[in-house]
């Protein structure tokens, strides 16, 4: 065989007082090391807190793991929302969207460089993002502001359409994680300086991955106004 593929499923729950350990959603996801170098990301993504969403989502990235392209679908609510297809070029990146309330439309995005990390929200990929920090600088922050969103909405719930903005990542440190797929040695991440890049200012956002070089999500939890928690339950491969 020349590719790996691993399967894994994440469970969504708030960590509000009123719904503590309250199951808000669910994701299937799929990670395929194809022979080319190319890693392809299948999530199916549901938020059952209304108005619902139900994402999917195939992003491909390339060997240094930069995105190449995506397609996104969003229902919201039970009814569609959008539907996407990314590309990304050295110079420019293009998106072509129709959209309930906006109809057809189409992005041409100019770059001084190329798009480092294209968040498409899957949980999965908030994993996968946290390669772009280099590790060999041990714990501290690093910035990078080359990066774009399918939506700057939290719950990913709006376009799809390109999005541009940067953000930093905080290396904590190593640890031991058991969750509910099993116990894992992890790199432990934060999600930090989103501060006017976005609508409204993400909350610091924990993460932990796998430290075997997939990066694969293992659990995370966000904080301020969005009180969620998120954590593996699943994993084959």
């Amino acid at each position: 065989m020349t590719h790996k593929t691993y399967r894994g499923t994440i469970r969504y729950t708030s960590a509000r007082p009123e719904r503590l350990g309250h199951e808000r959603g669910r994701e299937y996801f799929m990670l395929t090391d194809q022979a080319d170098g190319v890693r392809v990301v299948h999530a199916h993504c549901e938020i059952d807190d209304a108005p619902n969403v139900i994402r999917d989502i195939v992003l491909s990235l390339d060997r240094e793991w930069y995105p190449v392209d995506c397609s996104v679908r969003l229902t919201v609510g039970d009814r569609f929302e959008g539907v996407g297809q990314m590309r990304f070029a050295d110079r420019h990146a293009e998106c072509e969207t129709f959209n309930r309330s906006a109809g057809r439309v189409s992005q041409r995005v100019d770059l001084a460089g190329r798009v480092r990390w294209l968040g498409a929200h899957p949980i999965c990929g908030d994993a996968l993002c946290l390669r772009i920090y280099d590790l060999s600088q041990g714990p501290g922050r690093q910035f990078f502001p080359h990066m774009m969103l399918t939506s700057p909405d939290h719950r990913g719930a709006t376009g799809p359409m390109l999005f541009a903005l940067g953000f930093g990542l905080e290396f904590v440190g190593r640890e031991s994680v058991t969750v509910a797929a099993g116990t894992f040695d992890a790199l432990h991440f934060r999600y930090v300086d989103t501060a006017g890049q976005l609508p409204e200012e993400h909350p610091p956002y924990d993460v932990w991955c796998t430290a075997d070089g997939n990066y694969i999500f293992l659990k995370g939890g966000v904080g301020g106004y969005m009180q969620t928690r998120y954590e593996l339950t699943e994993l084959v491969g």
